[in-house]
């Protein structure tokens, strides 16, 4: 039986020599569970209904505890507020969700400016804006995802791949090889202008408006879209825009909540391309990741490209044209979500095949990234830290290209990454000869422990090739 416990009522009933607050948060994440359950069988049981009552559930203590322990586990830099995980810790987790819930429940939440930082492109000198949001908005924004993702799932086409349970970008490029391997040999390989800058506010409304009628969460939604923006003055301090608000369109990268709402805004160009009649007229599909896309069928590629532009002409995006390819596929080969698809070659009888390979510029990309680690500004890191460092950016790497024929590239980043671990030892201990006697690569990937990606290749049944 519970055992009653003297001390603040919220704490003060044992379970199994656990206290309520524990219990509680132990069974948050199953009861999450089941409510996003209900409400994928509701609309996947009736497509048309739109849900009347949800905001009162992103508040709910369960829903916030999920949503933040998500946003915890994710890490990442404070916003513009300067509030870290650690200074929420030190406050009161409790004491901090309990003062969000009250703003969301009495409509005083507002959201904060969205920090802006920029990341290096593969191609270098240029970047890709990277919205930071406040934690707290990020909490209130996961939580309303937590809510709103079960709904949708059940609306998104198959074609799409991102941001989905169950699916990846592998299982994207999987399915791209297969339709070229089935006759598929026209593809238009599309290149969106700033597709998540360039989504309209009013047709995204309506898109989310088709399933949800509560007013609320509407509003909540738009006032995360109008988010502003600071950008780093230079001089220390922040300059402010509000371009999403003035010119209402775009979804800020790095918000929990526009990977979904990119998804539901993609899903009406894929509807628009099976119903106006281009899938069937073209035998073709669309393969879509995020703002990536291929379309591979059998009619002529330049007939499908100008079907595509016509349809986002509509959705009010831009298809970049300089990027955006029409080909004919294996002569000609294409890159999608880092992997290059087209004809290779076994290397034992030269025969050729239709397959995926990690492409050259994802191959120097994470070789770039190798030589950054270990660069002589590093000299002073132990041995161990800077091997570690490695391992993480290798091992991510290896993980995801994991399709077709990996071993060249393997090879490839086996062996940059133990010439630069090997320079960057021969610097760190000052040594004028004999360095590779002294670290041949048997040492660094025996000894020092550096991951070899070339070893792995017999776990993967598809990579012997």
């Amino acid at each position: 039986m519970p055992v009653e416990r003297r001390g603040p009522a919220s704490r003060g009933t044992y379970e199994g020599g656990k206290d309520v607050e524990t219990v509680a948060r132990l069974e948050a994440p199953k009861r999450v569970q089941r409510l996003q359950s209900t409400l994928h069988a509701k609309a996947k049981e009736d497509p048309g209904f739109r849900f009347y009552s949800l905001c009162d559930k992103v508040w709910r203590g369960d829903v916030l505890w999920v949503a933040w322990q998500e946003v915890r586990r994710n890490g990442g830099a404070c916003g513009v507020d300067g509030q870290r995980a650690e200074d929420i810790e030190a406050y009161g987790v409790e004491r901090w969700l309990g003062e969000l819930a009250k703003e969301l429940k009495e409509g005083t939440y507002r959201p904060e400016a969205v920090r802006e930082v920029l990341i290096p492109k593969k191609q270098r000198g240029k970047y890709r804006p990277l919205g930071i949001p406040c934690y707290r908005d990020r909490v209130a924004q996961t939580a309303a995802m937590l809510i709103l993702s079960p709904i949708f799932e059940a609306d998104l086409e198959p074609e799409q791949y991102a941001y989905r349970p169950g699916r990846s970008a592998n299982d994207a490029v999987a399915r791209a090889h297969r339709l070229l391997s089935e006759g598929r040999r026209e593809v238009v390989d599309a290149d969106l202008s700033n597709y998540f800058g360039e989504i309209p506010h009013k047709e995204l409304l309506k898109s989310v408006a088709r399933r949800v009628s509560d007013g609320r969460m509407l509003g909540l939604i738009k006032s995360w879209l109008e988010m502003s923006v600071e950008r780093d003055d230079g001089e220390g301090g922040g300059r402010r825009t509000n371009r999403a608000k003035k010119q209402r369109k775009g979804t800020p990268q790095g918000s929990p909540i526009s990977p979904l709402l990119s998804n539901v805004y993609m899903r009406r160009f894929i509807l628009g391309w099976k119903k106006l009649g281009y899938a069937r007229q073209y035998g073709a599909e669309v393969v879509n990741y995020a703002d990536d896309f291929v379309v591979l069928g059998k009619g002529k590629a330049e007939e499908m490209y100008e079907a595509v532009e016509g349809i986002m002409r509509k959705l009010k995006l831009v298809i970049n044209r300089e990027k955006t390819r029409c080909l004919r596929s294996p002569e000609e080969p294409f890159e999608f979500l880092g992997y290059r698809i087209g004809r290779n070659y076994r290397p034992t009888t030269g025969q050729g095949y239709i397959g995926t390979r990690p492409s050259k510029g994802s191959v120097r990309s994470v070789c770039r990234r190798i030589s950054e680690l270990t660069e002589a500004r590093y000299g002073a890191l132990g041995e161990e830290e800077v091997v570690e460092r490695l391992n993480r950016v290798i091992e991510g790497w290896g993980n995801y290209f994991r399709l077709g024929q990996v071993s060249p590239a393997y090879s490839a980043v086996d062996k940059h990454a133990s010439r630069r671990l090997r320079q960057w030892l021969y610097r760190k201990h000052k040594m004028k000869t004999g360095r590779y006697a002294r670290y041949p690569d048997e040492r660094l990937w025996g000894e020092k422990g550096l991951i070899r990606l070339a070893v792995r290749t017999g776990s993967h049944p598809w990579a012997k090739a």
